[in-house]
């Protein structure tokens, strides 16, 4: 799924959540083995390593992330998948890729949401079902991308 060039830091956000998650993952696995574990991962300032991040980012389905702001701590949550429905501001939402299903989920939207429908501005109701969608939400936005499947 490509989304436009403005949408790049939001989604950027919502990728680190899944690279977070990720890293917590393999954290916690390693430790609870208890034995002593070997990884190797490209390194952060080669192509290598913005490959990998590009390529993890654009595997992820749902991901939550803590960031520190001016005031404290923001909670930035990333879900992308394919539309089910929509009923009023609840979007249900089948969170994985073409062939499996991680899990369904509802989102309440708020009415200030930005959504984009194939890159125009749109509303939540014009969303049909079996589009690919991303929905990031942060503490003072909400953005929802669709697109339609091709």
């Amino acid at each position: 799924m490509t989304f436009p060039r403005k949408y790049t830091k939001l989604l950027t956000v919502g990728a680190a959540c899944a690279v977070a998650g990720a890293g917590a993952g393999a954290i916690a696995t390693a430790g609870a083995a208890g034995t002593p574990t070997t990884t190797t991962s490209a390194s952060s300032g080669t192509a290598a390593g913005h490959a990998t991040r590009r390529a993890l980012a654009a595997r992820a389905v749902q991901g939550e992330l803590v960031v520190a702001t001016k005031n404290g701590f923001a909670t930035v949550t990333l879900n992308r998948g394919f539309v089910q429905s929509v009923s009023g501001q609840q979007l249900t939402i089948r969170e994985g890729t073409k062939k499996a299903t991680y899990k369904t989920v509802t989102l309440t939207i708020p009415a200030s949401a930005k959504v984009r429908d194939n890159g125009q501005a749109a509303s939540l109701s014009q969303l049909t079902s079996g589009q690919r969608v991303a929905v990031v939400q942060g503490p003072k936005q909400t953005r929802v991308i669709a697109r339609s499947v091709r």
